[in-house]
């Protein structure tokens, strides 16, 4: 089953939605649909504002380490906005391995694009590694401390016996992948805003929230990625698509209420996270129960697509296309 969302255009994206695209799939089938109807949007609304909360001290902290961070790096333009670190792939004593998510698909997708002749590595960009003020800015410093005993990271990650090394090592070998992932998700919104898209092969850990990880989400980059946007690039109205075949529980936990944010989530309720608190908070619920075949997804996904473009106007489009939701995938139980 591909993935058809987002179309990709040049030239200057001024009055233009921007895109980001994460967890980017083998094949990533990119369609003009959502920009014309997006498009048709903005023009019916144009004039459609939300107002940012008051800024408190919590705020005034956030805005501070945002505008502190050092992620948002100068790209020159002989690169194209394409994210990817050979950091992001998982390598742990072969223990990885115990989950079915693949932790090394990261790189595999780099090299098919390079043997294909799509783009050349050294187009590619490297993004830093997320710090612990970076992170601060969703994460409570209760979480981060919680990462700092091995178990609790491999409750996270769901692989047991990740519970059993040293958390340096655990630090080295898991978080750490995980962090550099977050800065691509970061840095995807500023070259997004300058090229008028942008993909990190990496990233979309739509299960973590700024207080809780789960479901081999370790770090909430989405909701990071989103707080960077509002401060740095002046953005007040941001749409996420999640076409992971899971509920994306994380982003919506942390943007519950938060009228800047609108939530497409189409995913599959018979399967992980179960979390019916969080569906409360998603604007815009699309379910596809296990067996349902391409067509009747993509039937749904247009018909979502229409009524989300209707109902919001976004600035920033964040658009999550997991892989769980191509035939034969073993946790989406999608069918073709």
């Amino acid at each position: 089953m591909s993935n058809r969302v987002i179309s990709m255009w040049t030239g200057s994206t001024r009055n233009r939605v921007i895109v980001i695209v994460l967890t980017f799939a083998a094949t990533v089938k990119l369609s003009h649909s959502l920009y014309r109807k997006l498009r048709r949007s903005r023009t019916r609304s144009g004039t459609m504002s939300f107002a940012a909360p008051p800024e408190n001290d919590a705020e005034s902290l956030r805005r501070s380490r945002i505008l502190s961070s050092k992620l948002y790096l100068d790209v020159p333009s002989s690169k194209v906005p394409l994210i990817y670190s050979s950091t992001y792939d998982i390598a742990f004593l072969g223990i990885e391995k115990l989950h079915p998510f693949d932790s090394a698909k990261w790189g595999r997708i780099c090299r098919f694009l390079s043997m294909d002749d799509v783009v050349d590595k050294n187009w590619i960009v490297e993004p830093k590694e997320a710090t612990k003020e970076d992170l601060l800015v969703v994460h409570t410093e209760a979480y981060l401390n919680s990462l700092k005993k091995s178990a609790d990271v491999a409750m996270i990650i769901e692989v047991p016996p990740v519970a059993l090394f040293p958390n340096c090592l655990v630090q080295q070998k898991v978080l750490s992948p995980f962090r550099n992932q977050v800065g691509g998700t970061i840095l995807a919104a500023k070259l997004a805003k300058e090229r008028g898209w942008a993909i990190n092969v990496g990233g979309g850990f739509h299960h973590c929230c700024g207080g809780k990880g789960g479901g081999f989400c370790a770090y909430a980059d989405i909701s990071l990625c989103i707080h960077f946007a509002f401060v740095r690039l002046n953005i007040s109205r941001v749409m996420i698509i999640d076409l992971d075949a899971h509920q994306g529980n994380g982003h919506e936990t942390d943007f519950a209420n938060d009228s800047r944010v609108y939530i497409l989530d189409m995913y599959n309720p018979g399967i992980y996270p179960f979390d019916y608190e969080a569906r409360r908070f998603i604007d815009q619920r699309v379910e596809v129960a296990s067996g349902t075949t391409t067509a009747e997804y993509l039937r749904k996904l247009d018909e979502a697509l229409e009524v989300a473009a209707h109902n919001f106007s976004p600035e920033l489009i964040v658009y999550n296309a997991g892989t769980d939701i191509l035939d034969g995938d073993p946790l989406g139980r999608l069918k073709s």
